[in-house]
């Protein structure tokens, strides 16, 4: 049980080459790799501000290389902070060793003693601090109970499956009873299935202990689920920060807008215009007035008439015969069931729309390759976004 607070943390990895030619003085950093790369070296985490309350489960979410479990690292102590201070508590931790911080980490490759049994590998930390026998019993035991794992307590891991194994990785780190519970991707290595089962089982644990999470994992899916707070990373740079219903119905730019949301949205060159001070979108044959909450925020930030990126999630998109509305191409029609899915070509772009099985009746089948359609779409469910900077318009 405690709080985070991470202020200005950047974490930056030295040149591997001392004879690498170094910038000019003055000149602007040069970009390798989509990061950030200074006098110093590569900027792995740049300018991270964070504020974790007490007993938040908050996920870092983001692409492969976006700085996310480096920053996890940092909060472990497993890595060296190269500005910036780390606080748990109101107490500055930058220096202080992982092992007197009291944090618990389970990682993505379970770690586990292959000699050892579920039960020693759980209780191997609080043998180490050498706490009472009946103590250590006891914690194993409890912890074991939380997560349905007493009866494989005599086992050694390689007679677990990989989720009972993640199950003895998360009970070893449980029964240290710590202030934060660190988590990297630890339903990474899982099926979809085990996956599923193990979202669900963590949701439960953190019902059940008091203490601060920070989960990290590329997967938005598990971090639409879990996170009270959900901050989705690019590039070491900190892209969105709110809960997770914040960051799908109001993405900051267009990078969260396409990595937020499953299948992702689809996107479009379009035209916002103003016609007696209310603002439209126009989208090949089909003029939108925006709604009345969009309208206001565009005013407040005094929006001019431009060519911007229109922004629709697929499930907000409606099949329509009206001819205020955009022509489409069908390139493949996928049955998921309750649903299909529509692959198109429309306005020049590749867009999906999710069509309800029962709103179509006899015409599920219709949708042959090459066959044609038209779709339209509330203007309460656009989003746009700036073609100069990729910010949204609205904030």
């Amino acid at each position: 049980m405690a709080t985070v607070s991470l202020q200005h943390i950047q974490k930056i990895y030295p040149h591997s080459d001392v004879k690498k030619k170094r910038n000019k003085k003055g000149a602007a950093p040069e970009k390798k790799n989509n990061l950030k790369v200074t006098e110093q070296g590569v900027v792995a985490v740049d300018d991270f501000n964070l504020e974790i309350a007490d007993r938040e489960f908050i996920v870092l979410v983001g692409p492969s290389g976006c700085g996310k479990s480096t920053t996890l690292r940092m909060v472990a102590g497993l890595e060296d902070i190269t500005d910036g201070d780390l606080l748990i508590d109101g107490v500055r931790v930058n220096d202080v060793p992982p092992k007197y911080r009291d944090i618990a980490m389970v990682f993505q490759s379970y770690a586990l003693y292959p000699h050892k049994t579920v039960y020693e590998n759980m209780a191997f930390s609080l043998r180490l601090k050498k706490l009472p026998k009946d103590e250590i019993d006891q914690k194993v035991r409890e912890a074991a109970e939380i997560l349905d794992i007493t009866q494989y307590l005599d086992r050694k891991p390689k007679a677990l499956s990989g989720g009972q194994r993640q199950r003895v990785a998360i009970g070893r780190a449980i029964v240290r009873n710590p202030k934060v519970f660190l988590m990297d991707e630890p339903l990474s290595n899982l099926d979809a299935k085990l996956r599923n089962q193990m979202r669900a089982e963590i949701i439960k644990l953190r019902q059940r202990i008091d203490t601060t999470f920070i989960y990290v994992t590329h997967d938005q899916t598990e971090a639409m689920t879990l996170g009270d707070r959900i901050v989705i990373m690019k590039d070491g740079v900190i892209q969105q920060t709110g809960t997770p219903q914040e960051v799908f119905n109001h993405p900051a730019n267009l990078f969260v807008a396409g990595f937020i949301g499953v299948p992702q949205m689809n996107f479009f060159d379009a035209e916002l215009l103003t016609e007696d001070g209310t603002y439209y979108v126009r989208l090949g044959n089909a003029t939108v007035a925006l709604s009345e909450e969009k309208q206001a925020r565009l005013r407040e930030n005094g929006v001019e008439p431009q060519t911007i990126t229109l922004g629709v999630r697929p499930e907000n998109i409606s099949l329509t015969e009206a001819t205020n509305s955009v022509d489409a191409e069908v390139d493949v029609s996928e049955m998921m069931g309750s649903e299909v899915h529509l692959h198109l070509n429309a306005a020049g772009r590749d867009a999906i729309i999710i069509v309800p099985t029962l709103t179509l009746g006899e015409n599920v089948d219709n949708f042959t390759p090459g066959s044609t359609l038209r779709f339209s779409f509330g203007g309460n469910v656009a989003h746009l976004f700036s073609k100069e900077t990729e910010r949204n318009l609205e904030f």
